[in-house]
């Protein structure tokens, strides 16, 4: 049974693992524009204008992050490791003000947006675990895992309404950057869900930062994750940061960007201590790398 279920645990990060308000549109800086598996899709609206709220948007039943950038309005879509390469469609409302004899009156109309996905093939890495259990678990631990799963799946579709949301990210932690996102795993021969995330080799405990602002979402501790930090930015964009020795907020506390929020260590299934890196939109685990400034280097 073990081996049926474990592929599935594709978002646990070791084990792979608006109605909006009305906005004053700031203007973002948007993650890197890459519509393949495991990436983002920046999909231009039209222009923002004093007429026309802000509009909205959905992949299937899933609403996604809409930005302001340079006088347009962009979804910001996450593309799931598992969504198909082709064409997809985006589902676009748009709500603007008529004039006239009836005017002030909001008028609301939708199309379906076409956009392609196209493939990516992500390197194989091959892991090694001494502790055999982390592998092949015990029924005990299937039912944690599966009970963690649930959990986890639903705080990865958590959405809350917020102005504006920061997507210019920080690196949480400095260190050598590892095990890469979207990297395809075997561990002790054995294949497992790909890596969702990326890790950070620090040493144990190293401060842990959040990587923008936002509301705590949970701190738990779980099998694979170990301790375990989940940070919402509002809009369906939520970063998770796991193997923490300890985490020093809780859930519901408002941080602020470089605010620390725990340290690094190596709970759960790890090969030493490290921080692994997740970052979810519109419910799909995508590439970090994506949102973080590199120095020379535009996103």
């Amino acid at each position: 049974m073990a081996r049926e279920t474990l592929p599935k645990l594709a978002w646990i990060c070791s084990g792979l693992l608006l109605g909006v308000l009305q906005p004053s549109p700031a203007q973002a800086s948007l993650p890197a524009d890459a519509s393949v598996p495991g990436g983002v899709a920046l999909i231009p609206l039209g222009p923002v204008a004093p007429d026309a709220g802000r509009p909205r948007a959905w992949l299937g039943e899933r609403q996604v992050l809409i930005a302001a950038e340079k006088g347009r309005w962009v979804a910001v879509v996450g593309l799931a490791l598992d969504i198909a390469p082709g064409t997809h469609r985006l589902r676009v409302q748009m709500t603007s003000e008529t004039s006239g004899q009836a005017a002030g009156r909001a008028v609301e109309n939708t199309r379906l947006l076409p956009f392609e996905v196209h493939a990516k093939d992500y390197p194989v890495q091959r892991i090694t675990l001494k502790d055999s259990s982390k592998v092949q678990l015990s029924a005990s631990d299937l039912a944690r895992v599966e009970g963690e799963l649930a959990t986890l799946q639903r705080l990865k579709q958590h959405w809350r309404d917020t102005e504006d949301t920061d997507t210019d990210f920080i690196l949480p932690a400095q260190g050598r950057q590892t095990g890469r996102f979207g990297v395809r795993r075997f561990f002790n021969g054995e294949p497992r869900s790909p890596h969702a995330g990326f890790d950070i080799a620090v040493a144990r405990g190293v401060a842990v930062k959040a990587n923008a602002r936002g509301q705590v979402l949970s701190v738990d501790d779980y099998f694979f994750n170990g301790k375990t930090v989940l940070v919402d930015h509002g809009n369906g964009l939520i970063s998770m940061y796991c193997h923490l020795d300890r985490s020093t907020v809780e859930a519901g506390e408002v941080v602020a960007k470089g605010q620390r929020i725990g340290f690094s260590g190596m709970s759960g299934r790890a090969t030493g201590p490290h921080l692994h890196w997740s970052v979810i939109l519109n419910g799909a685990l995508v590439n970090p790398d994506l949102f973080v400034a590199r120095s020379g280097q535009a996103r």
